[in-house]
């Protein structure tokens, strides 16, 4: 019988009792597809985000997919947005006929490089889609004097930064278009969804075509399609389940900050302990009023290492302890690669790309948890740096 410790994934959702409750009193009421649940979601989530207009969809992608329909992006047009991002922040604007362009990104933050936008817009330029990497978000200020000063559209891909704040405010209370994920790794899950925040009754109707066939219903027969929408609605059962996590928020958010803040104590202490002051591992950004810790993230310092990334990730596992890559450079993929785009064109995003790592951050971890990981991860590091 193995006496190994329990394997630590990097993340893991948590479901109460009440939540499995709740889901079986959908499944029983007959009534699971989008319905009373999604209705009642949605007046929810417009309440937290201060009355703003939203709408939940089955993903995230379909969000921001939907988001730049209800703005009328397709082809011909610009989008800038990062590099450093999960694949779908541009696959959407590729499948709307729209050219993405890539903008590197900041060091320090590992999100687009406001600074550098402006060089990048082009009359083609119809909006920016910045990304909140880990659930931190951009200089709002800046970001929306941009959009105010060239005249151009914001959606932003908040899919991690739900409970994420700036200056005060949470981040969809105000803006542009703002687009939510509900993903399992989330730091609120449905399981799979989304929602998007809008600015008013006119889009946010235009977004109920998009995402059911374009369809209007008009008295107990009467239907219309008027504009080329999918299938993309929540069911009641994502709903339910959102509508749980939403109380348990407030819990989870103090909880993740609490274990970020002891990740940067242990790593700091362990990489003394172990004499590695000189190695050059890149933390977060340690900010415990805008982030909503979605993820820890490290950039590992490869030029110090004898191995590469993916040997200190196999290392980790075999001590229980799982890891992610959250992301490789977009424009590293062969579909973008045969498009011309290059990862030399933002070489601070190919660099992170290669080279980051998101250790386990979930609310369900133990405290001895974070030095369990921090050990055996400063650990690997000393074993592998170069003489």
């Amino acid at each position: 019988m193995s006496n190994s410790p329990a394997f630590i994934p990097f993340t893991r959702p948590s479901f109460n009792q009440e939540t499995i409750d709740a889901v079986s009193e959908v499944l029983r009421s007959g009534w699971v597809t989008s319905g009373p649940k999604v209705a009642e979601f949605e007046a929810t989530l417009s309440k937290y985000f201060g009355g703003r207009p939203v709408r939940c969809f089955a993903n995230g992608t379909a969000t921001m997919k939907i988001a730049l329909q209800v703005i009328g992006i397709g082809g011909g047009d610009e989008v800038i947005t990062t590099p450093i991002s999960w694949v779908a922040t541009s696959n959407v604007v590729l499948s709307v006929g729209a050219k993405p362009v890539f903008v590197d990104v900041d060091p320090i933050t590992r999100n687009i490089d406001l600074n550098k936008v402006a060089a990048a817009i082009t009359p083609k330029t119809r909006a920016i889609m910045p990304v909140y990497l880990a659930g931190l978000p951009v200089n709002m200020d800046q970001l929306y004097a941009l959009a105010k000063q060239y005249d151009l559209r914001i959606i932003e891909d908040a899919a991690q930064a739900f409970g994420s704040q700036w200056q005060g405010k949470k981040i969809g209370s105000f803006g542009d278009l703002v687009s939510f994920s509900f993903q399992a790794n989330k730091n609120l899950t449905t399981v799979e969804g989304g929602c998007l925040v809008l600015n008013n009754a006119d889009e946010a109707k235009l977004a109920e075509k998009f995402r059911l066939q374009g369809l209007t219903r008009q008295g107990m027969d009467g239907m219309d399609v008027d504009v080329l929408g999918g299938k993309d609605n929540l069911t009641d059962i994502n709903a339910v389940i959102g509508l749980q996590q939403l109380k348990q928020l407030p819990a989870y958010q103090t909880r993740r900050a609490a274990l970020a803040r002891q990740y940067f104590d242990v790593i700091r202490a362990e990489l003394k302990s172990a004499g590695l002051d000189s190695l050059k591992l890149e933390l977060p950004v340690e900010n415990y009023t805008d982030s909503n810790w979605h993820m820890y993230q490290v950039v590992l310092p490869l030029d110090q290492l004898d191995c590469d990334r993916a040997q200190i990730m196999t290392e980790l596992k075999d001590l229980g302890v799982g890891t992610g890559v959250h992301y490789p450079a977009i424009t590293s993929f062969t579909l973008y690669k045969e498009q011309g785009y290059k990862t030399s064109d933002t070489p601070v995003a190919q660099r992170i790309g290669r080279s980051i790592l998101t250790l386990p951050l979930f609310p369900g971890m133990a405290d001895e948890d974070i030095g369990r990981i921090a050990s055996g991860f400063i650990g690997i590091l000393k074993k592998h740096r170069k003489n």
